[in-house]
C-alpha cells in the first residue's frame, strides 16, 4: 500500500514503476491503471504512448509557415486561417503581403458581419480582374452569407477569368456553417498562440512594435516606460494563460489578442509623454475597462481582470527596483536596461509556470489536467462502436436494462393538489409557494425522463418508431451522458448519467420529506431546481414579518460549527447546507476562509445561517465576497439581471487576507460537483 501511496503522491506518476506483478503491464493496460488513480496525468502518459508506438511527429504541431502555404495555393484555391483564441494572423499576413510587394492598395481587408457580404462580393469581383488580394475576416460571424461565398468560389473564381496573382484569404473560427466545398478546395492553416508565460512574453518582445528599437526607446520617461511595458506584456500573458485553468481562470474564456496589447502600449506611451505624473488611474481604466474589459461580459471576470491589472499598474512597479509580480523572487520586473536584457531575462524563465504565478493555488494544476483528460476521453467516447460481438451484451441490451433500472427507482409524480391543501398560500409563510413551484418543475422533468425511457424500451423492441429524439437519447445513454431531451427540462448539471440519476432521486426525496414532515430545520440549497425562488421566499418572510420593503433586504452570512444538521429552525432567515468551496477551504479552527490542502480540490462548507436584514446596517469588513454557482462551469446564458443563469448569489465569508488574494485564486462556492 505504501508503494501505491508513493506513486499516487508523485508529481510524475506516469513515469513511476508499478509495484510487484503490476510491473508487467505496458502500453494501453498501464494507461488503464493510471486512469483509475491519477486521471490528471493521463494526457502526458498518452503522449508517451504515442511517441513509443508512432513517433514524436504525431505530438508536435508543425511550425507556422505562411510562405509555404502560399506556395501550395493558386488563384482559385482560397487560403483559410483557422483561428484560435489569442491568435490574430492579420498583422503577419499584411507584413507578408508587403514582402511580396502586394501591400497597401493591392490588399483589401474587410471584417464580415451584418451587411458586409455584398461589399465583400464587389471587392472579390474587382480583385479577380486586377490580380490583387482580398482578406475576409471572421467568416463565422456571417453565416447567412456563406452560401453566397460558396457560389462565388465555385462559379466566379474560375481559371478562365481569374488573374494568376489573385488570392482570397479567409479567417474563421471553427463553425459548422462554414462551406465544406471551400474547406476541401482551400489551403488550411492555423497559428496556435504560444503556450506558457515565457513563450507569451517572448512573443510580445520579439514581435513588432516592441522589437523596433525606435519604439522601445521612444518615451521621455524611459525607465517608467520600459517597466510599464514589461508589466503590460506580463499582464497580457497572464490573462491569456488563465484560460487553460477553465472556470478557475475565467468564467468565460475570452479571446484577448494582440490588438488589445498594441493599443494599450500606445496609450502608455502617449500618457507618459503628455503628463508629468503617471496617470495610473486613467491607464487602468483604459486598459482594464475599455481595451481588455470591453470583451468581458461577466461582472466577476471584470472584478478579476481589474484585480490582476492592479498588480502591474501601480506606483511600486515604477519606483521599486526588482518589483515582484507574484509569489517568490523569480518573476520580477528586470532592472532598467537595453532591449536585450529584457529578452535575456525572459528566455531564462521556466518553460512551464507554476499556478502561483497566476495567483492560483497549486491544486489548480490538477483541475487543469483533469479538464484536459475529460476532453480527451469525451473525444474517445465519440468513436465508441454501436455494435459488439464475441458474446458480449449489445448496447441495445445494456440500455434496455439501464432504462428498466432507472424507471424502477423513479418515484411517482408529486400530488400537487394534496400539497396545495396541506400547504396553502399564506401571507406569513412564502415557503409554501416555493415548495409548490419546485414540485411543478420537478414533475415536468420526471415526466420527460419517464416517457423517454418507456418509449426507448418500446423502440428497441420495435413496438414504436425510433425517432431522431429517441435516437439522441439512445446515443447519450450509451456513453453515460444525460440526454439533451432531459437537459432541456432539467436544472443545470454537469454530472454523468449515473450520478445525475442518483442526484435527481436525492432531490425528489428531499422534497418528499418536506411534504411529509414540514419545512426542514436546514434547507439543502443544492436541492432546489430554481434556487433564487427559495432565497426570495426567505427575504419575503422577513420583510412581511417586520413590515420592511423587500428592496431594502439583504443577507448576512454566519458559518456555524455544525456540519450538516441543526436541531431547530432560526427565528429569522434559514439554515442552508450543500455548498462546496473551490480554490480555498473553510478553516474550522480560525473560522475564516483559508488555503486549500494539497490535492483536495473542494471543501464542503458547514451549515450557514442566512440572516436577512436591512442592507444599510451591514458592515462588510474583513470578508471575501464569494460568488455561488450552480455547477463548476460557472458560466451560463446572461439573464436580464446581467448575471449568468448559473449564478446564484454572493455570500460574504470571513477572511484574514485581502479580497484581492481570493479573487486571483478564483475562489467560488458550488452547489454541486461534477461527479
Amino acid at each position: 500500500m505504501s508503494i501505491w501511496k508513493k506513486i499516487y503522491d508523485s508529481g510524475k506518476p506516469h513515469e513511476e514503476q508499478l509495484p510487484d506483478n503490476w510491473r508487467m503491464l505496458v502500453g494501453m493496460h498501464r494507461l488503464l491503471v493510471l486512469r483509475c488513480f491519477r486521471p490528471d496525468k493521463l494526457v502526458p502518459a498518452v503522449m508517451e504512448f504515442i511517441v513509443d508506438n508512432m513517433g514524436r511527429t504525431f505530438i508536435e504541431p508543425p511550425t507556422f509557415d505562411l510562405a509555404g502555404s502560399y506556395k501550395d495555393s493558386n488563384s482559385c484555391s482560397p487560403l483559410i486561417f483557422l483561428l484560435s483564441p489569442g491568435s490574430d494572423p492579420t498583422a503577419g499576413l499584411l507584413k507578408f503581403a508587403d514582402d511580396l510587394e502586394m501591400g497597401d492598395s493591392k490588399t483589401q481587408t474587410i471584417s464580415l458581419g451584418q451587411g458586409q457580404g455584398p461589399i465583400a462580393a464587389l471587392m472579390i469581383n474587382a480583385a479577380i480582374k486586377n490580380g490583387t488580394w482580398v482578406v475576409l475576416q471572421n467568416c463565422h460571424l456571417a453565416t447567412s452569407w456563406m452560401p453566397d461565398l460558396e457560389r462565388i468560389c465555385e462559379e466566379v473564381i474560375t481559371p478562365e477569368n481569374t488573374n494568376p496573382t489573385f488570392r482570397l484569404w479567409l479567417t474563421s473560427y471553427p463553425s459548422d456553417k462554414f462551406p465544406v466545398s471551400i474547406l476541401q478546395n482551400g489551403v488550411k492553416m492555423t497559428n496556435e498562440p504560444p503556450k506558457g508565460i515565457r513563450a507569451n512574453l517572448l512573443r510580445s518582445y520579439i514581435s513588432d512594435p516592441i522589437s523596433d528599437p525606435a519604439f522601445f526607446s521612444s518615451s521621455r520617461k524611459q525607465e517608467a516606460w520600459q517597466k510599464l511595458l514589461f508589466g503590460l506584456c506580463f499582464f497580457h500573458a497572464l490573462v491569456q494563460e488563465r484560460r487553460t485553468f477553465g472556470p478557475l481562470g475565467w468564467n468565460i474564456p475570452y479571446e484577448f489578442n494582440e490588438s488589445d496589447l498594441r493599443i494599450s502600449m500606445r496609450q502608455i506611451q502617449m500618457f507618459l509623454d503628455e503628463y508629468e505624473e503617471i496617470p495610473l488611474e486613467a491607464l487602468s481604466y483604459l486598459t482594464g475597462e475599455c481595451n481588455y474589459g470591453g470583451r468581458v461580459t461577466d461582472d466577476k471576470d471584470r472584478r478579476l481582470l481589474l484585480s490582476l491589472l492592479s498588480i502591474f499598474y501601480n506606483r511600486d512597479l515604477t519606483e521599486q527596483e526588482g518589483y515582484r509580480v507574484c509569489e517568490g523572487d523569480l518573476y520580477h520586473v528586470p532592472p532598467h536596461g537595453p532591449y536585450q536584457t529584457y529578452v535575456d531575462y525572459i528566455r531564462n524563465l521556466p518553460i512551464v509556470a507554476e499556478p502561483c504565478v497566476f495567483g492560483l493555488h497549486s491544486n489548480a494544476d490538477i483541475t487543469k489536467d483533469n479538464q484536459e483528460t475529460n476532453q480527451l476521453l469525451d473525444g474517445v467516447l465519440l468513436t465508441l462502436p454501436r455494435q459488439t460481438g464475441g458474446g458480449a451484451k449489445s448496447p441495445q441490451e445494456v440500455l434496455d436494462e439501464l432504462a428498466e433500472d432507472i424507471l424502477s427507482k423513479l418515484p411517482a409524480d408529486f400530488d400537487i393538489q394534496m400539497v396545495i391543501l396541506k400547504y396553502p398560500v399564506m401571507y406569513e409563510e412564502s415557503m409554501n409557494t416555493v415548495l409548490r413551484q419546485e414540485l411543478i418543475r420537478f414533475n415536468r422533468l420526471t415526466q420527460v425522463v419517464r416517457i423517454s425511457l418507456i418509449n426507448i424500451r418500446k423502440a428497441l423492441k420495435g413496438q414504436v418508431v425510433m425517432s431522431s429524439e429517441l435516437e439522441s437519447v439512445f446515443n447519450s445513454m450509451v456513453v453515460g451522458k444525460v440526454p439533451a431531451m432531459w437537459a432541456a427540462k432539467s436544472y443545470p448539471s454537469l454530472k454523468p448519467l449515473g450520478s445525475y440519476v442518483s442526484d435527481l432521486i436525492t432531490r425528489l426525496k428531499f422534497l418528499q420529506d418536506w411534504i411529509d414532515n414540514g419545512p426542514p430545520p436546514v434547507f439543502w440549497l443544492s436541492g432546489f431546481y430554481f434556487t433564487q425562488s427559495f432565497l426570495t421566499g426567505v427575504a419575503q418572510n422577513f420583510a412581511r414579518k417586520y413590515t420592511v420593503p423587500i428592496d431594502f433586504i439583504g443577507f448576512e452570512f454566519e458559518v456555524t460549527e455544525q456540519e450538516t444538521h441543526m436541531n431547530e429552525k432560526p427565528d429569522d432567515g434559514a439554515y442552508i447546507k450543500g455548498l462546496f468551496l473551490e480554490g480555498a477551504r473553510w478553516d474550522r479552527e480560525k473560522m475564516v476562509i483559508g488555503e486549500s490542502l494539497p490535492k483536495i480540490l473542494f471543501d464542503p462548507l458547514p451549515v450557514i445561517w442566512l440572516r436577512p436584514g436591512e442592507t444599510s446596517r451591514f458592515l462588510h469588513e474583513n470578508i471575501y465576497v464569494c460568488p455561488v454557482y450552480k455547477t463548476s462551469a460557472r458560466r451560463g446564458t446572461l439573464s436580464t439581471t446581467g448575471h449568468s443563469t448559473n449564478y446564484v448569489l454572493p455570500i460574504e465569508l470571513p477572511s484574514n487576507q485581502p479580497q484581492k488574494h481570493w479573487i486571483n485564486r478564483g475562489v467560488a462556492c458550488l452547489c454541486q460537483l461534477d461527479d
